[in-house]
């Protein structure tokens, strides 16, 4: 055991495993791992920004570890908000798993701001060009992001054509998670799309994520205009890349069947 902690608000626990390296579990749910971090955050990320194009203000609710705001970094953004419930999540990550924020906390172009993301959602004024929920699952803390309200929070806060992009768990094992998800996303937006990513930590298949827009023409745009965009970014991923993005919105039977 590396560290173990109960906050105010959750149980943490900090250890090493000889396969996945150390390991950050919240209420005893693993939540990333040093060896397979990579795979959900570039795609939590990459996904709305390549294709929205343009961001410059993007909002992270949740992603306390840093490697969501990590990715946000590598694109040419003015700024980027993180919302994070317990600030000891960061500190945490900070010092015992620091390659995963790789300093991104010190970015001038972060801001921090420490509270209940649903409460920052339904107070601020602010708009922003993607907003990126890196949640926990839809229970505890994390409940109030699954919300209709939330969603409409969401959405009002969104610059003309932006996208929210959701975290909705592996659906061979939450399938009601992601049934709920998608209608009540639906009823905010206009064009809301599921894209898939594998994470080696995650039993059960391929975890969801959602896409949820105005701009129907996003999470269509093929992968010649996704290559040019991923090249003027001078940057390498170890899974994220054009085609995959594309790929990731062709969706297995099981899942399809699932989203209403």
């Amino acid at each position: 055991m590396v560290f173990e902690d109960k906050t105010e608000h959750q149980h943490l626990i900090l250890f090493d495993n000889p396969i996945f390296g150390r390991v950050l579990a919240l209420d005893g749910i693993v939540q990333t791992t040093e060896r397979d971090e990579f795979f959900y955050h570039e795609m939590l990320v990459h996904v709305p920004l390549v294709a929205h194009g343009a961001a410059q203000n993007v909002l992270i609710i949740g992603g306390g570890d840093g490697g969501s705001l990590r990715e946000v970094l590598r694109h040419p953004v003015e700024h980027a908000t993180l919302v994070e419930l317990d600030r000891t999540v960061i500190d945490l990550c900070t010092e015992h798993l620091p390659g995963l924020s790789q300093g991104a906390f010190d970015d001038p172009r972060t801001q921090v701001h420490i509270g209940n993301g649903g409460r920052f959602m339904a107070d601020t004024e602010q708009k922003f060009d993607v907003i990126i929920v890196d949640s926990t699952d839809p229970m505890g803390p994390g409940e109030a992001l699954f919300t209709q309200a939330f969603y409409g929070d969401c959405k009002r806060c969104l610059s003309p054509g932006g996208v929210l992009v959701t975290q909705n768990g592996v659906p061979f094992f939450q399938a009601d998670e992601l049934t709920r998800a998608g209608r009540r996303l639906r009823q905010e937006f206009s064009d809301v799309g599921f894209y898939t990513v594998p994470v080696p930590t995650y039993v059960g298949g391929p975890m969801t994520l959602g896409f949820s827009t105005d701009n129907p023409d996003l999470h269509r745009l093929g992968t010649d205009v996704l290559a040019a965009r991923f090249a003027a970014l001078e940057i390498t991923t170890r899974y994220y890349t054009p085609h995959v993005h594309r790929a990731a919105f062709d969706l297995p039977g099981y899942i399809t069947a699932l989203i209403p």
